[in-house]
């Protein structure tokens, strides 16, 4: 802490504030007043970027809680912005010429990692469009501290044409001065608060009229707030609330969410929803087609048949009806049941699963040929297209895994459900000679023929070896054995499976698993590399 003299500016408590002369530096107004042995008064701030200085107390005395150890520190007034208006940050990002420091700062990394200057070439031209503010329709306003409209009846004189505002990492957080803006501006159809700490409201708002993108990520936003927000924005098609660690959806009235009658695409990913009932509370918005629910908490996803609550549901209208696309990256999911519900889903054609343990054979997933055999429907994983040729093998892949399974255990039929109907499908028998690497047949006394080829650098040029091994052999057990084939000793090594019409190797990276259990085929292509 310095003392320095006192500021003119006064600052209230709850205001979003940034440093002075850096406008990606924002924080929370916590505290205003004296502090114990400086003279004169104080700031005390939260810092967004947690980049502070204490927990909001100093030398045994607390004057505010941060929200973490060190993201607090307290400022002299003239050290911190209240932020400029909309219509400055207009003049200030499309008006103002560049200084020669900036000019300066202007540069490119060389493959030696030095400076290189660059200069924009048709810079005068491009300016020259771009401050003609009367015809713009597109206007990125992001970290400039924005935190009011300025005079309402300016803006709309000013920026008649903009359809899209880009208002990311303001100090914007009031409701009633997003009001204003989206009066003020007819044509606005795409506003992206991300980054802006809002306020909450206690009644509706004003209607939000041609807002039919919404981007709410980061902004303390719950779902009691978005119940009350819908009642503005009856054409909005896409709504994003990423990041604001929501765990429940409270619907309003009922117990499903209404309304929203033109919604499209939903985004919730890294938020904190746990339970699957509470996505199933989404499931009656009739014009949903894109759910993302990446990096939350879900455990399991169920689809409801008519014994379940959901009955009288049922009858009327089919749960997600029209979703097409269900994103559910890194989650906990880790049951197959789970996989095999998302088949219930009528006109489900794209899903994510990576970065669950389903997927993550390390701790007991699957790999992507299984899935693609459950999921009868789709046709994008993991946002890879899964070609016709791709479905074929990896369906019949799947049920050559299942046949070898059965031997040993005939009550596992009934974890498969598709089994029965590929099997009948593509004419597959329970005993079948070897038909090459279509699939994971073994020949008759249950070992597999494969080419070993080594393409590691440091490896030098040696030829393929075939070799008969059993289908249970396990992948580490494999890596042993190819050290001793190619004389390859202390090297770490990787094995790859090189399918035909795949664009990539597939890696074998769990040890424990065996060859069976990749769904590797007689006659396959295993190539032999080192870790890096």
């Amino acid at each position: 802490m310095e003392d320095i003299p006192k500021s003119k500016h006064e600052f209230c408590v709850g205001q979003r504030v940034h440093a002075s002369g850096d406008s990606q530096r924002i924080g929370t107004v916590k505290y205003v007043g004296p502090v114990e042995g400086y003279s004169g008064t104080w700031v005390g701030v939260d810092w967004d970027n947690g980049e502070g200085k204490h927990d909001g107390s100093i030398n045994g005395v607390r004057y505010f809680q941060s929200k973490s150890e060190r993201s607090g520190s307290f400022v002299r007034a003239q050290n911190l912005s209240q932020g400029i208006s909309l219509l400055e940050a207009l003049e200030k990002r499309y008006r103002s010429n560049s200084t020669k420091d900036e000019e300066d700062e202007m540069y490119v990394l060389s493959t030696s990692n030095k400076k290189v200057s660059i200069q924009l070439l048709g810079k005068d031209k491009i300016h020259d469009k771009l401050s003609r503010l009367e015809e713009l329709t597109s206007a990125s306003l992001s970290c400039l501290g924005v935190s009011s409209p300025g005079i309402p009846c300016q803006i709309n004189t000013t920026v008649p044409n903009l359809k899209e505002l880009d208002l990311t990492w303001n100090l914007l957080s009031e409701w009633k001065d997003i009001v204003t803006i989206c009066e003020q501006l007819p044509n606005l159809g795409t506003l992206n608060l991300t980054s802006n700490m809002m306020s909450p409201y206690k009644s509706e708002l004003p209607l939000l009229k041609g807002i039919r993108v919404l981007v709410l990520n980061n902004t303390s936003v719950d779902w009691e707030q978005v119940e009350l927000l819908k009642q503005s924005l009856t054409v909005i098609e896409e709504l994003h609330l990423m990041g604001n660690s929501i765990s429940r959806i409270l619907p309003m009235a009922s117990s499903r969410v209404q309304g929203f009658d033109s919604l499209r695409l939903l985004n919730l990913e890294d938020n904190c929803i746990a339970e699957w009932d509470e996505i199933m509370k989404l499931s009656q918005l009739r014009c949903l087609e894109q759910l993302y629910l990446n990096k939350n908490c879900l455990n399991s996803v169920f689809y409801p048949d008519k014994s379940s609550q959901y009955e009288s549901e049922i009858a009327c209208y089919k749960p997600f009806q029209n979703l097409c696309c269900l994103l559910l990256g890194d989650n906990n999911i880790g049951d197959l049941v789970s996989v095999d519900s998302l088949n219930l889903i009528p006109n489900l054609v794209e899903i994510r699963l990576s970065g669950n343990p389903i997927t993550d054979s390390a701790r007991g997933g699957v790999p992507r040929f299984v899935l693609i055999a459950r999921l009868a429907k789709i046709q994008i994983l993991n946002g890879s297209e899964i070609t016709p040729r791709e479905r074929k093998e990896s369906e019949i892949r799947y049920v050559r895994l299942v046949i070898s399974r059965l031997h040993n255990n005939p009550e596992e039929v009934k974890q498969h459900p598709r089994f029965s109907e590929l099997k009948k499908f593509h004419g597959i028998e329970d005993e079948r000679p070897s038909l090459g690497p279509a699939g994971p047949q073994t020949t008759g006394s249950g070992f597999l023929s494969m080419t070993l080829k080594c393409v590691g650098a440091s490896m030098g040029e040696k030829p393929p070896l075939t070799k008969k091994l059993p289908a249970t052999t396990t992948v580490g057990k494999l890596k042993n054995l190819c050290e001793s084939f190619f004389k390859l000793r202390s090297m770490k090594l990787k094995l790859f499976l090189q399918e035909e019409g795949s664009p990539l190797p597939v890696l074998l990276d769990n040890d424990m698993s065996s060859l069976m259990d990749f769904g590797i085929g007689n006659e396959s292509i295993i190539l032999v590399d080192e870790e890096n």
